[in-house]
């Protein structure tokens, strides 16, 4: 896309520090990192969306992204690794290019996620909850499925 700054780092428009690139993905050092080390891994087909992110490619980011935390903690001596994927600004994604964070952690670096634990009312209120997930869940590739569309925003 003409104006997306991971298109941009992709086609080598913009500098990035380039930690790995195959066919399907691009990772690199995020330039305002949560802990130093902070990676991104995109796909190199542009989706504003991971729902529209072939499962080929998806797992490709995911299985970059485990490896580069396990490299991670033998190369900076963390003790775990966060691997972080928001979809849309209302979850926290500010480049709309779908992207995986990999984000090193040590025990004492701070870093807190700050998310809140809410409690179901009641196990009808959990099943309800879990049905109406169920009823819209379409899976790619899968016989008779038509392809992903981008969510409704």
């Amino acid at each position: 896309m003409k104006n997306c700054i991971f298109c941009k780092i992709i086609a080598g428009e913009i500098p990035s520090v380039k930690l790995y690139e195959d066919e399907l993905v691009y990772a690199f050092l995020d330039i305002s990192p949560i802990n130093f080390g902070h990676t991104l891994v995109i796909p190199k087909e542009h989706h504003t969306s991971v729902a529209t992110v072939p499962e080929t490619i998806a797992g490709r980011m995911f299985r970059v992204g485990s490896r580069l935390g396990v490299a991670m903690r033998r190369g900076l001596d963390c003790d775990g690794f966060n691997l972080h994927l928001s979809d849309g600004t209302v979850a926290g994604q500010v480049v709309m290019h779908a992207h995986l964070h990999v984000v090193p952690r040590w025990t004492d670096d701070g870093f807190h996620w700050n998310w809140r634990q809410l409690k179901y009312e009641s196990d009808d209120a959990r099943a309800e909850i879990a049905e109406k997930i169920r009823k819209h869940l379409k899976l790619d590739n899968q016989p008779g499925d038509a392809p992903a569309e981008e969510p409704e925003v």
